[in-house]
């Protein structure tokens, strides 16, 4: 029987036969994209002809194009629909994909063609596009280790084969936390609880096939429990929950698989002949250095530290006008800040959700995107992998430019967050292949014949992620190693965290906040206290995200030699962390840090691209139009379209002219005061 996932798709615009593909469909698949992959590397490193940019650069842009496909729909399913049989497969090719890099890495014979081809790059009269790629190229393999010789070739690469398998095992342990605890809520329980609350609540519990109402480990679950239950012994059993992901001993514990992590990754610097891993990581981002890194965070955190202390004694004092003769603790603190918020503001989540239908904020990030970019959006009808998903074809005129799948409900098969992938990157290399993006969030879902409502902040992320999507559907370069989003760590977040900025545009919300039973506008009294309430407890956000950041970049910077909870600890205690916040992501259950390479002492680079974030809106509310054509052509050019054409900050400058400071990002938090 032919495998789906090696024939050519005749579906519409590509997107993979999901109704085709099954497990049994992978490993097969894998070992022939694998084999063919490496008869193309071969016959590049061994071709008799001289090294040229087409025989060598961008056959190498060739070389792993089916093994590209077949990865790109199972890791995808990997995070966001998995199951026993994937799992078991991830954990089996996580380190046979890492030996394969490597030994792409440290093949002499093809470093000696890339080198050769670096060292002339002058003298190829190649484009500035085809420089660049070479030049990241280059870069690539000598940051794998390409110039290591004898027992440090061969160390690196198990080195590296390691820490895949642990990542892997680390993402899979917080996944299996995360689906094994519920609490059960009994009718009293539900006391204080919204309805829509409730109504989620009862759809987990069917979910678990319980009757009755639980709350889970999923963030649209728990966060609103926290918010909303007056039971303190509650909260604090969901919290501590919660926060003990991945630190409950037995086969999920990653503890051991942290301490492993930051010893090996400090041995690969060291191999590669860094000091330590954050020399490493930063040295090709924005950032450069972890001097700098710290410099913008500890720019940051005094101003929030002292805000979140202040912001504590008024909460502390509502903990104790309810009779509880405490200190405030974690788990109070969403319960009084939202108590507190509705005392100033005359705000809470239950008057605002039912304006913010799920249908609606998706028509209103496609109407952002028609308005700046010329984007238009058609449902299609296709087979996907989940039936919660669904697919929009894009187009800018009669311009077909991609598709976009969108995959929005909370799940057990599901990771925990949110985040932004593609089934095919853009390229014009042999052909003019356009992206497939999809969105993966974790909000949670209705009851049958009820209305899917959103928090302010899960329309943030809707948001935030489509910001991604458009980094991906937007790209226009010739060469897949540039496309989309294979830019510098701490810029990538710049497109997505700028597009967070129209959410709050009076015209989006006037248009597309609608209530979901009667259709009414939201009235634009709450408009205007929802606006102002757009900083409220923006201390406890930066410091539970500045700390992180913080732990992230102190495990990295140093050779480790501890226990990773007392050096979590210590780290926190010499900042003076106010008692009553946790990081918002405590080192058993980073998995930003510790599932991959990805964001590894690089969780800073959310903030340093709000710098340029608040920096690049301001650009829009100078011309007194959030929607002016000039300047969001600007940035498709510049930002959205330009893939890694380009270094980050020479992108940044030719859209605005300048490199901003910090000051843009504490006014945005409304720290200036703080």
């Amino acid at each position: 029987m032919a495998n789906p996932l090696l024939e050519d798709w005749d579906t519409p615009f590509g997107i993979p036969p999901f109704d085709r593909i099954s497990n049994a469909d992978f490993r097969p698949a894998f070992d022939v994209a694998i084999a063919e992959a490496e008869k193309n590397i071969d016959a590049i490193a061994e071709n008799p002809d001289a090294p040229t940019f087409g025989n060598t650069i961008e056959a190498l842009e060739r070389s792993e194009k089916l093994l590209d496909r077949v990865a790109s729909v199972f890791f995808n399913l990997s995070g966001s629909n998995s199951n026993d049989e994937i799992e078991a497969l991830q954990r089996e090719l996580s380190p046979e994909l890492a030996s394969f890099g490597s030994k792409i890495m440290m093949n002499r014979a093809l470093f000696a063609r890339v080198d050769d081809l670096f060292q002339k790059r002058t003298e190829l009269g190649l484009s500035d596009e085809q420089v660049r790629v070479l030049e990241l190229y280059h870069r690539m393999f000598v940051r794998s280790g390409a110039k290591l010789e004898g027992q440090n070739r061969e160390r690196l690469a198990a080195v590296l084969e390691r820490l895949a398998s642990l990542g892997t095992s680390f993402s899979q342990n917080v996944l299996a936390d995360e689906k094994s605890w519920h609490m059960e809520l009994s009718e009293d329980d539900l006391a204080g609880l919204p309805a829509s609350l409730v109504a989620n609540a009862a759809q987990a519990a069917s979910d678990r096939g319980i009757d009755g109402h639980v709350i889970t480990l999923s963030r649209s679950l728990i966060v609103p429990f926290l918010q909303n239950s007056p039971n303190r012994e509650l909260r604090r059993k969901a919290f501590e929950a919660w926060v003990a992901r991945g630190a409950n001993g037995g086969e999920t514990d990653n503890l051991a698989i942290v301490t492993e992590t930051l010893k090996l990754r400090q041995e690969r610097a060291e191999l590669l002949g860094y000091g330590n891993f954050s020399e490493f990581k930063l040295e090709n981002q924005m950032a450069k250095t972890p001097d700098g890194v710290r410099d913008l965070l500890m720019a940051v955190w005094p101003k929030a530290r002292a805000q979140a202390l202040a912001d504590a004694e008024k909460l502390e004092e509502r903990l104790h006008a309810d009779g509880v003769n405490d200190a405030l603790a974690a788990w109070d603190w969403r319960y009084y800040s939202a108590k507190r918020q509705k005392e100033e503001h005359d705000l809470d989540e239950d008057e605002v959700k039912p304006y913010l239908q799920l249908d609606n904020m998706i028509a209103a990030v496609f109407d952002v995107a028609n308005r700046l970019f010329g984007l238009s959006f058609e449902p299609l009808d296709v087979p996907l992998y989940h039936p919660d998903a669904r697919a929009w074809e894009v187009r800018k005129g009669s311009t077909h430019m991609g598709v976009f799948i969108g995959d929005y409900f909370a799940r057990s098969s599901k990771r925990s967050g949110a985040w932004c992938s593609s089934f095919r990157s853009q390229s014009r290399l042999d052909e003019d292949v356009r992206p497939i993006a999809v969105n993966v969030c974790n909000f949670a879902k209705a009851p049958a014949g009820s209305p899917d409502l959103l928090t302010f902040d899960d329309a943030r992320t809707l948001f935030h992620e489509f910001g991604h999507a458009l980094h991906v559907l937007l790209s226009d370069v010739t060469y897949p190693f540039i496309s989309g989003t294979s830019v510098a760590r701490d810029f990538v977040e710049l497109p997505s965290q700028l597009y967070e900025h129209w959410l709050e545009a009076p015209e989006v919300l006037n248009t597309h906040a609608r209530h979901a039973a009667t259709g009414e506008p939201m009235p634009k009294d709450l408009l205007d206290r929802l606006l102002a309430a757009g900083n409220y407890d923006q201390g406890f956000a930066t410091v539970e995200y500045v700390s992180s950041a913080l732990v992230d970049l102190d495990f990295h910077s140093r050779p480790f030699d501890g226990e990773p909870m007392a050096t979590q600890e210590k780290i926190l205690a010499d900042l003076g962390m106010p008692e009553a916040i946790v990081m918002r992501h405590a080192t058993p259950h980073f998995q930003h840090v510790f599932s991959g390479d990805g964001y590894s002492s690089g969780y800073y680079s959310y903030m340093w691209s709000e710098v340029m974030d608040a920096d690049a809106f301001a650009a829009f509310r100078e011309t007194g139009d959030v929607f002016d054509a000039d300047t969001a052509e600007k940035l498709e050019r510049n930002i959205y379209s330009a893939g890694g054409s380009r270094e980050a900050d020479e992108l940044y400058m030719d859209f605005r002219g300048k490199m901003p400071g910090v000051e843009a990002l504490l006014k945005q938090r409304g720290l200036t005061g703080a």
